[in-house]
């Protein structure tokens, strides 16, 4: 636990070190130190988010993973921007559910300046009739833009980095991890706290992921969704095999004892692990989303709450951070 009580006290492990310790560390013991230091710095809270596929398919980019990309042969339900009395009622619903925070997601390279007025419209009348904290995942817009909607109360913005700089461009050649990280700076320019994160078992390496750990802390994400790949029918990773469990726990464990005060939140790809997920919850994770992610299916939010508890897991919104 030495390396544990080092990061606690302010040591930051760089990416060769934290490769080494990873190749050369036993699975339990890792989790155990991602755990400590989880709990020294987030305590015992699991913070909850749930999203809104808020504009589905027929997506530019050429991302690989992607069941709403247009290159991809998915059967993906396609639908234009919804409603603002279809945005407020999914946030009603989270509302109701208790869910902390609630998640704006849109598919496609960006949004038009109408758009945007759309969801600025919808965040303030989100804000004035619920609890919940607003959250914009709506691909890579301008500094104004993000100022429209930081500026109707959404607090948080969610870019994903997605997987290491050194392999982005093996996965998707029509927009570049420069272009995300431009919008991220802008985002955090403007005031959002900032969202990014990746996927896990896209053929990355260990040392990839542990480089992307890196560039998370690195842009100042202080929420990063971990997604474990759910290979869809008809993208180019269909065929992709899980990784194990023990690469899955050391990934999680790395995000966090690179990631030490962030939230490392479960994301897409908890029901292709099952009993896994509770080993997790003991290995750094700090928040979830819960309910049905973008295109497939999740658990059910009374199961999720029901995990947590019997995990001894705060996760009431009104302890949430």
């Amino acid at each position: 636990m030495d390396l544990a009580l080092k990061i606690i006290n302010g040591y930051r492990l760089g990416a060769e070190e934290a490769e080494d310790f990873s190749n050369s560390c036993g699975v339990l013991e890792m989790c155990e130190m991602a755990d400590a230091v989880r709990r020294h710095f987030l305590g015992n809270k699991i913070e909850t988010c749930s999203i809104v596929n808020a504009r589905s398919g027929r997506c530019p980019e050429n991302c690989k993973w992607c069941a709403q990309s247009a290159h991809n042969k998915t059967g993906a339900e396609v639908y234009p921007l919804l409603s603002r009395q279809r945005l407020l009622e999914a946030a009603e619903y989270s509302d109701a559910a208790g869910i902390a925070r609630f998640s704006v997601v849109t598919s496609g390279r960006t949004l038009s300046d109408s758009e945007v007025l759309k969801i600025a419209e919808s965040a303030r009348e989100i804000m004035s009739k619920t609890g919940l904290k607003l959250c914009g995942s709506l691909g890579l817009l301008s500094k104004s833009q993000l100022q429209t909607l930081f500026d109707a109360g959404m607090t948080r913005y969610h870019c994903n980095l997605e997987t290491a700089p050194s392999y982005f461009s093996s996965l998707c050649s029509t927009h570049t991890l420069d272009d995300k990280i431009k919008t991220i700076n802008w985002a955090r320019e403007v005031g959002f706290e900032i969202c990014s994160g990746g996927i896990i078992g896209m053929g990355e390496s260990r040392s990839q992921r542990i480089e992307l750990a890196a560039k998370l802390r690195e842009i100042g994400s202080m929420s990063i969704p971990v997604n474990i790949l759910n290979p869809i029918k008809g993208t180019p990773l269909e065929n992709a095999e899980r990784l194990s469990d023990d690469e899955i726990l050391r990934a999680f464990a790395m995000f966090r004892l690179m990631n030490p005060t962030a939230h490392i939140r479960f994301a897409g790809g908890r029901i292709l692990i099952g009993e896994l997920q509770k080993m997790l919850l003991k290995s750094g994770v700090s928040a979830a989303i819960v309910g049905d992610m973008l295109t497939t299916v999740g658990a059910k939010v009374s199961d999720d709450f029901a995990m947590f508890e019997n995990l001894g897991y705060d996760f009431k919104r009104t302890s949430c951070i």
